[in-house]
């Protein structure tokens, strides 16, 4: 058996953009041969542009003609996210690419100009055809009450038509209510909980997000390929347990064995030693990890003062490009899942080639780790726009949304019908450096579209059809 020493805090980072639905972990990590005992605290950004932008921007214009279009009146968009919350460094990457995606379906840019800046207005008005969407931007800081408050803003003010957002997955799920009330469409991204088309769906609910169990697909794909035997540990309450169950689901289907039970733990756990005790007596080959928090700090830290990290392979995904060299130093030849990476091999693709172009111009920054859901929301919008010509009536909208097809930067991306999924590409990628000046840290590996089972609830249950209910298996 190849013995991989792991110690990857990463899954700190990671784990928040979704927090209170965080995004589940996996694959296996070469790590340190002797892991740090202190963690540099990850300090969100302040300011949505670069310090200093670029002067000089290439040609935005869009490579798709906009046909003719026009509104009796002005359409409005809601697009809540995280700018200066715990969250922000992933709220940013939607605010800046949600920008582009709109310029790139509409044909030009929006009148706040070619950078957003969220300091300086909070309102970006696009023409499509002869018909002007405006785009009200709030920032929720990753906080369910303020999310409430700011959707019932621009809907009972604004008037808007559309919502997107937003970080938090509990946030998304007090948005999701509140569009549910007021019968408006709501696009969910970045958030990934299982639940968000899953116990908590509504038919006024999309995601252009992946959700966990897409994750657990994507990556137990290449860790039934490494490791046999598994074991997991997660934290106590409900996003935990979906996850290990999905999985659980995901890496016994690929021919995987779990060793012993799940092990479960509450969240504000600060001594794991019990815990690691155990998955180091499982006699597993590798550990699953998904956790939310600072939690994870001492949870790896009693991995390492037990052995486990020398005796065990732990399971991380690769995360975002600014802590990518941060926690992975020792990394470099592993290979994991990613949701979406600028460099990895797309189909013929303007909308990806659009955005690699002018991200780092403007932005200071190449395409991340969300600026694919982000483009692609704003992309869904115009597409469901105009398949409703300019019809704004929720239902209208929702019959528009369901079922629909359309090219984003990680190629086809399609709503499922049955519980609004989006089904797309993800990616196994090695990585084989951390210092290219472009965040191009990876050699492609393969790519997977995985497709999650129905996790609606029982009541529901009969818009799943054909789907494997509840698990992959559908037992």
């Amino acid at each position: 058996m190849k013995i991989y020493k792991a110690f990857s805090l990463i899954i700190v980072a990671s784990m928040l953009l979704v927090a209170c639905g965080p995004a589940a972990t996996t694959v296996a990590v070469s790590a340190p041969t002797t892991a740090p005992t202190q963690v540099p605290p990850t300090k969100a950004p302040t300011a949505v542009p670069p310090t200093a932008a670029p002067t000089e921007v290439p040609s935005t214009a869009a490579p798709t003609e906009v046909p003719a279009f026009s509104c009796a009146e002005p359409i409005k968009i809601g697009l809540i996210t995280d700018v200066t919350g715990a969250l922000a460094i992933y709220g940013v990457m939607i605010l800046r690419s949600f920008m582009l995606g709109m310029e790139y379906a509409t044909g030009a840019p929006g009148s706040a100009g070619e950078v957003y800046d969220f300091s300086a207005t909070q309102q970006n008005n696009f023409m499509l055809g002869d018909c002007e969407i405006q785009v009200f931007v709030r920032d929720d800081q990753s906080t369910p009450d303020t999310t409430a408050t700011l959707a019932r803003e621009l809907i009972d003010v604004e008037n808007v038509n559309l919502l997107v957002g937003t970080v938090s997955s509990a946030s998304t799920a007090t948005l999701q209510g509140i569009a549910l009330e007021n019968k408006i469409p709501l696009i969910v991204a970045p958030a990934a909980a299982n639940d968000i088309t899953g116990v908590n769906f509504n038919e006024y609910t999309f995601r252009t997000s992946r959700n966990n169990y897409q994750d657990a697909m994507n990556e137990c794909l290449y860790l039934n390929k490494e490791y046999k035997t598994f074991v997991q540990i997660a934290p106590d309450y409900a996003f935990g347990r979906g996850s290990a169950e999905a999985f659980r689901d995901a890496c016994t289907l690929g021919g995987g064995t779990f060793v012993a039970d799940d092990i479960f733990a509450p969240l504000d756990t600060t001594d794991f030693t019990p815990y690691m005790e155990q998955i180091l007596n499982s006699g597993a080959e590798a550990y699953i990890v998904t956790w939310a928090g600072g939690g994870f700090v001492p949870l790896m830290q009693a991995a390492v003062d037990l052995g486990v990290s020398e005796k065990m392979a732990l399971a991380a995904t690769f995360i975002d490009n600014t802590l990518m060299p941060i926690w992975y130093g020792n990394a470099v030849g592993s290979t994991n899942g990613i949701l979406y990476q600028y460099a990895a091999p797309h189909p013929a693709n303007p909308a990806n080639d659009f955005l690699v172009a002018q991200t780092k111009p403007r932005y200071g920054v190449m395409p991340d780790l969300f600026d694919g859901d982000g483009m692609n929301a704003a992309i869904m919008a115009i597409e469901a726009i105009k398949a409703t010509n300019g019809d704004m009536n929720g239902d209208a909208l929702v019959a528009a949304m369901e079922g629909m097809s359309f090219e984003g930067p990680k190629g086809t991306v399609y709503a499922r019908p049955e519980d609004h999924v989006a089904i797309q590409d993800m990616y196994i990628l090695k990585l084989v450096n951390l210092t290219d000046p472009d965040a191009n840290f990876y050699e492609y590996v393969e790519t997977t579209r995985p497709e999650p089972p129905c996790l609606l609830p029982e009541n529901l249950k009969d818009r799943c059809g054909d789907l494997p209910y509840g698990s992959l298996s559908g037992q």
